[in-house]
């Protein structure tokens, strides 16, 4: 047996050690990888982006009474308990006494507060489609404080992306990244209004990419801080470019979470451009119900692995139907690109032009079969009510615009409404008009002292008056009847 001579051991241990501390002393220095990777600085980015953000609120017009209860007239935790559970305030809630400051009956109120994001120089701004939903009223502000009314150029609400347009020009447009060379783990900020909070910076990494969470979209995962008033604005990447648009979040509190979602730029401005082309998406269908493949159900048909999207049913009639696509088919490919999942599908489709000829690979009872079909249109959501915008307006007269104002003609069916004769509707003010705090929306029944039944009319009466001199003005505004005096500039 051999036998160890630890006496020996330890003399040569130290001369090893003495050889090793030698070796190490010669060896060049290595700071450790995560000391020598410094933290990013975002302050460059800051400047460079930060005058593209935008700051979007939008305005509500109070509808008047339902079931005898004003908006403006329900207690403020309860009316906003049954706006977002049911719509309305609670019918058959008895009347309170009106209190100072809240929106009256046929007056505009703020609505929401979200962000945006300036595309090009001439004003096209992106935003959120649920930043804008069911607004009367855009309201843009840039960084430099100027604020601009906006109109509605086009909402989808499928894919949550919403094009607004102020009128401006020489706007500082944001830099569009590349989608496809961001990488999980990257650093990203984001610029918006959380609760209100105008040009709030906040960063982080991205999480994941292709996160299934729409129908439509693979969003991006990320943890930077996104909260209520965020949704709309930008996710950049370190070169200064728009990779997404804050959207979403994670949350079992209503705040953030860790959590954050953002739709991809490259999803984003290919709505966009239908938007601002046509004021709405068009996108394709082919007539099918799908599920995942399941590992076992792969296996067991001989697909191999849980690749596809399974045909659950067929649309009677539909593409797919005349297509001969059966139920329990496993749709592999569509036009030529393979389906990894079963949301990759609709995706596809969904892009594909209405009427374009594809082709579609099932695989059937042991065999993949090649297919043609003609991809159909989606049902197109409602269109979207239009905002009025400064050129929407109608051609105010020369004399109408002397007394800061632009008017219009009242229908048959308003006048009976309003159980008027006569009036004309307010559609823009300025000037003494807006001094006087006569708004959009009022009824003019007579201007000095004399009733107008109709445009004609008002101009006629306004070309006469004397502009030195206060002009009194009968207005309806909802129900109720009021003086204002439009007093000459000085």
């Amino acid at each position: 047996m051999y036998r160890i001579d630890w006496k020996k051991l330890r003399g040569y241990g130290l001369v090893i050690a003495l050889a090793l501390a030698g070796t190490v002393a010669l060896m060049p220095a290595r700071p450790a990888l995560a000391q020598a990777r410094a933290l990013p600085d975002f302050t460059d980015l800051v400047e460079q982006v930060g005058p593209s953000v935008v700051n979007i609120r939008t305005l509500e017009r109070s509808r008047g009474s339902v079931n005898g209860v004003a908006p403006g007239d329900m207690d403020e935790d309860m009316q906003e308990f049954f706006r977002r559970f049911f719509g309305q305030p609670l019918p058959g809630v008895p009347r309170q006494t009106p209190r100072p400051n809240r929106p009256q009956p046929d007056e505009e109120h703020p609505r929401g507060v979200g962000s945006g994001f300036i595309l090009s120089t001439d004003g096209f701004v992106m935003t959120n489609a649920h930043v804008v939903e069911g607004a009367d009223e855009v309201l843009v502000t840039l960084t430099d404080k100027r604020e601009f009314k906006a109109r509605i150029i086009g909402s989808d609400k499928r894919s949550d992306v919403a094009v607004v347009k102020i009128d401006a020009t020489g706007l500082p447009a944001v830099k569009v990244g590349d989608v496809t060379r961001l990488k999980v783990g990257e650093w990203v900020m984001a610029i918006g209004s959380p609760f209100g909070l105008e040009n709030t910076v906040t960063a982080g990494i991205v999480s994941a990419k292709q996160r299934d969470t729409g129908d439509y979209l693979p969003f991006i995962q990320t943890d930077v801080a996104i909260n209520p008033g965020n949704s709309g604005g930008p996710l950049i990447n370190m070169r200064g470019e728009v990779v997404g648009i804050n959207s979403q979040i994670y949350s079992r509190s209503g705040g953030f979470m860790g959590i954050s979602f953002a739709i991809p730029i490259d999803e984003a401005i290919r709505v966009s451009e239908q938007l601002r082309v046509s004021g709405r998406v068009s996108r394709g269908r082919i007539g099918v119900q799908i599920d995942q493949v399941t590992k076992d159900v792969a296996e067991s048909i001989g697909l191999g692995k849980p690749q596809g999207a399974l045909v659950r049913s067929v649309e009677s009639g539909s593409p797919a139907d005349k297509a001969g696509i059966e139920a329990g088919d496993i749709i592999t490919r569509f036009d030529g690109k393979v389906i990894e999942r079963a949301s990759d599908l609709p995706r596809l489709v969904g892009n594909t032009k209405p009427g374009t000829r594809s082709n579609v690979t099932v695989f059937r009872r042991g065999a993949s079969k090649d297919l043609s079909i003609t991809v159909a249109e989606i049902e197109p959501e409602k269109a979207v009510r239009r905002t009025s915008g400064k050129d929407e307006k109608p051609k105010s007269s020369a004399a109408a615009q002397s007394v800061g104002l632009s008017v219009s003609e009242l229908t048959d069916a308003q006048k009976k409404e309003l159980k008027l004769k006569g009036g004309v509707k307010v559609e823009a003010v300025a000037d003494g008009a807006a001094r006087a705090g006569i708004r959009e929306g009022d009824i003019i029944v007579a201007i000095g002292n004399t009733e107008v039944g109709s445009v004609k009319d008002f101009d006629a009466v306004v070309a006469k008056i004397d502009k030195n001199k206060p002009i009194p003005v009968l207005l309806r505004r909802g129900e109720l009847a009021t003086y204002v005096l439009i007093r000459p500039a000085r």
